[in-house]
C-alpha cells in the first residue's frame, strides 16, 4: 500500500470551540461552493448527514465506516475521498473516535450548475479520446477513491482560498472548483481504466496500451511503441493520455513499476537488484531515489518491515 496522500494539515478545533462531540462543523461558504471541516472526538454510529448537494468528501484523521444506499459498508481512512450524490444520505459509524483520536474529514459541496457547465465545457472543448466515454462525475461507481497527488494538490488550494480574506476570494475560488471537477474525473478515469483495463480491451485504445503496460514492465516500453498500439502520434498520444488521466505516460510507467517492485519485495527471498531489474528499471541507484521519493522510505526499508509484519 503506498503512503496515504493528504493536504497539508488542518488544525483541530480548540476544546472550547466545539459546539458536538460529534460532527463538530466547520463552514466556509463561497460563491463557488461550501467547504465543511467535521470533527467527532467520541464513538458514535448511524450519524445521518445529507448536505443536499453532490459532496466531495476527504478524510484527514482516523477512521470512519460509511453506510451510502445500495452500497455495502466500508471503512473510510485518511487519503481517501468519496463522492456522494445530490440526494443521498450519508450514515457514518465512528468506532475508534476519542478525545486523543479525533476523527477529522472535509466535504465541499458542490453545485449541479457548476458541474453540469464544467462537464459540458470539457466534452466540447477538450473530448476524452473515445466518444462513447464522455466526461462525467459519477457518484455511484467509482465513488470511493484513493487520493492522487493532483487531487491532493487541488484539495489544499480548495483550503487554502476558503479561508483568505482577499477581494478576489470568490474568483478564486471559482477557478480552483473548476480544477478540483476535473482532478475528481481523471481520478475517476484512471480506476476505470488502469484497475479494470480487461474489461475494456476492444472498446477503448489507452485500455490496450495498460494492458501492454502491465505485462511488459521488465523490458523499455517506448513512447513510439505505446503511441503505435493507440494508433495515433507521439504526439497526441502524449497529449490525450494526460488529459484523460492527469499524469503522462511515463509517470504512469513509473508508478506501474513501483507498485510491482513492492509486491516483488514483499517475498523474503527477493533481492533489492533482483527487483530492479525485473521492474525494468536497470540502474539501481535511479530505483533508490525514485521509490524513495515515491514511498517515502528506500526499498531496504519497505523490505524489512514487509517482513516484520510477515
Amino acid at each position: 500500500m503506498s503512503r496515504p496522500l493528504l493536504p497539508s494539515p488542518v488544525a483541530l478545533s480548540r476544546p472550547a470551540d466545539l459546539t458536538t462531540l460529534v460532527e463538530n462543523r466547520t463552514v466556509y461558504s463561497l460563491n463557488a461552493f461550501e467547504l465543511n471541516i467535521f470533527e467527532t472526538h467520541q464513538q458514535a454510529a448511524r450519524v445521518p448527514l445529507n448536505l443536499g448537494s453532490l459532496v466531495l468528501t476527504t478524510m484527514l484523521r482516523g477512521k470512519k465506516v460509511m453506510h451510502l444506499p445500495g452500497r455495502a459498508a466500508f471503512d473510510y481512512l485518511p487519503g481517501e475521498s468519496v463522492i456522494v450524490g445530490e440526494r443521498e444520505t450519508m450514515e457514518i459509524d465512528f468506532p475508534e473516535a476519542d478525545a486523543q483520536h479525533p476523527t477529522q474529514c472535509l466535504a465541499v459541496a458542490i453545485p449541479t450548475e457548476t458541474i453540469r457547465g464544467t462537464i459540458d465545457l470539457l466534452n466540447e472543448r477538450y473530448p476524452r479520446l473515445e466518444e462513447h466515454t464522455p466526461w462525467q462525475l459519477d457518484a455511484r461507481s467509482h465513488a470511493h477513491l484513493h487520493n492522487t497527488p493532483e487531487l491532493t494538490g487541488t484539495l489544499e488550494r480548495i483550503i487554502r482560498v476558503s479561508q483568505e480574506t482577499t477581494a478576489a476570494k470568490d474568483v478564486l475560488a471559482g477557478f480552483t472548483l473548476q480544477e478540483l471537477l476535473v482532478r475528481l474525473m481523471q481520478t475517476q478515469a484512471r480506476r476505470l481504466i488502469f484497475d479494470h483495463y480487461q474489461q475494456h480491451l476492444t472498446s477503448h485504445r489507452f485500455a490496450h496500451v495498460v494492458h501492454y503496460i502491465k505485462r511488459n514492465l521488465a523490458e523499455p516500453l517506448p513512447i513510439d511503441k505505446l503511441s503505435e498500439l493507440a494508433c495515433m502520434s507521439k504526439a497526441t498520444f502524449f497529449r490525450l493520455f494526460k488529459r484523460e488521466f492527469g499524469l503522462t505516460p511515463v509517470e504512469y510507467i513509473i508508478q506501474e513499476r513501483l507498485s510491482e517492485a513492492k509486491r516483488l519485495l514483499r517475498h523474503p527471498l527477493s533481492t533489492i537488484a533482483d527487483v530492479c531489474y525485473r521492474t525494468g528499471f536497470n540502474n539501481p541507484a535511479y530505483f533508490q531515489k525514485l521509490f524513495r521519493r515515491h514511498e517515502g522510505l528506500t526499498p531496504g526499508l519497505y523490505k524489512k518491515q514487509q517482513g516484520a509484519l510477515g
